[in-house]
């Protein structure tokens, strides 16, 4: 069989209905055994969240919170569901640090399906260059390849020679890891007049540009790549119709405008907020922080589910101007009150060292740049000063001249 499961390329409608079906539940459930939920929820009842326009009303929790959460009630901030023991298997740290739990589950990450989607199967030897220590790549691409039945040298980051020298020995067939350090591999062991024994890769962590895909396939690996975090697990995947990335079976999947809880229109680049069925850390509306934007139309693979385009930057853009911090929200908040407007980036820069902000504002289909312009820009700058407490300079644009890139903030300052 080509897939992972029947479920890949279930009719779309059939595929939504599930979905929509499990959210009651799994929000009664976040509720009553994750107390962070239980307060953030509060108001909400569970058996009316049967929508995704209901569950588009609910708070995003996003990423760049869960630190002060986590500081101020230790280990998980009150979102996990699971505790030590049977519950947790393990227990790791990313960069903050922010800890996320690992269940008992296999395949806790859900990542064998995009394994399988790269080629991989049963009998492989998979050298796994992950990193074991402290963080969970490693134990996410392991349990994902055990569940396929494969075997794993467990090879970690860095100690190229002795890792070439294993892989001499061992003679994999498998590579998961960063692109960047695949690459390295390849180039030492050319060095030394010997190659490598991988036919098929899975990357993750890094950019992974054609150009390298392409060098890769040119001495006979086969890569592919997907998006995943530490906190949601897998998020999507490449098939090998290399049309975009097919969005895993068991998310919910949105893309907001950054700094609000606000859906995009399709194609429309914006954050990407989750929400996971993952009983042990049932994370709802989990704003990631990356920027990505739904594909239209299905992939050529088969694959019934919707796709995304991947990585494509941080939504975070939150800047300081003159002393004063200014968010994306609050450029939400401007248009809110202009609904002329319907897209909007600030442009932050800095002629003769001092700040300006320029409010660059899309106006939407039959609204001219002309007639009444001055009293528009007068409205807009006056609500920019109220909502930042700073003067912004306002440029009205023609639908669709600004770029489809998620930014809403663009700090172009120079200091040198």
């Amino acid at each position: 069989m080509d897939y992972y499961d029947v479920r890949e390329t279930r009719d779309p409608v059939e595929r939504e209905c599930e979905l929509i079906a499990r959210l009651p539940t799994q929000i009664a459930y976040a509720k009553a055994n994750a107390p962070a939920f239980a307060s953030l929820f509060a108001d909400v009842d569970p058996a009316t969240v049967t929508s995704r326009d209901a569950l588009a009303r609910l708070p995003v929790t996003r990423k760049s919170e869960l630190l002060e959460y986590q500081k101020a009630a230790r280990p998980f901030g009150g979102f996990a569901a699971a505790r030590w023991g049977a519950g947790v298997r393990r227990v790791f740290a990313s960069p903050g640090p922010l800890y996320e739990p690992e269940g008992a589950r296999p395949d806790y990450y859900r990542l064998a399906r995009a394994l399988f989607a790269a080629g991989f199967r049963e009998g492989d030897l998979v050298h796994n260059a992950f990193s074991y220590h402290m963080t969970p790549a490693g134990s996410m691409m392991e349990t994902a390849a055990h569940a396929l039945g494969c075997t794993v040298f467990p090879a970690g980051v860095g100690q190229t020679e002795q890792q070439l020298a294993a892989i001499a020995d061992l003679r994999p067939n498998a590579y998961v890891g960063t692109p960047s350090f695949l690459r390295i591999l390849l180039d030492k062991a050319g060095e030394a007049g010997a190659g490598t024994s991988f036919t098929k890769a899975f990357v993750s962590g890094e950019a992974f540009p054609p150009s390298l895909r392409d060098a890769f396939a040119a001495g006979g690996i086969d890569a592919f790549q997907a998006y995943a975090t530490a906190d949601i697990g897998l998020i999507a995947y490449e098939t090998p119709a290399r049309d975009g990335l097919v969005v895993d079976e068991d998310l919910i999947v949105e893309i907001v405008r950054p700094g609000t809880g606000d859906l995009v229109a399709e194609g429309e680049v914006g954050e990407v907020v989750v929400t996971t069925f993952n009983p042990d850390y049932p994370l709802i509306r989990f704003g990631t922080g990356d920027l990505s934007a739904v594909m239209p139309g299905r992939s050529g693979c088969g694959r019934t589910n919707a796709r995304v385009r991947g990585w494509m930057g941080r939504a975070d853009q939150t800047t300081k101007v003159k002393g004063m911090f200014v968010h994306p929200g609050q450029i939400a908040d401007v248009l809110r009150r202009h609904p002329e407007v319907k897209r909007a980036r600030l442009v932050v820069d800095n002629p003769d060292h001092v700040d300006r902000m320029t409010l660059h504002c899309e106006l939407g289909e039959g609204v001219g740049v002309g007639e009444g312009a001055s009293a528009l820009d007068a409205a807009i700058a006056t609500s920019i000063r109220e909502l930042t407490k700073l003067r912004g300079e306002v440029i009205l644009c023609a639908p669709g001249s600004l770029a489809n890139d998620g930014k809403v903030i663009d700090d172009v300052r120079k200091y040198d």
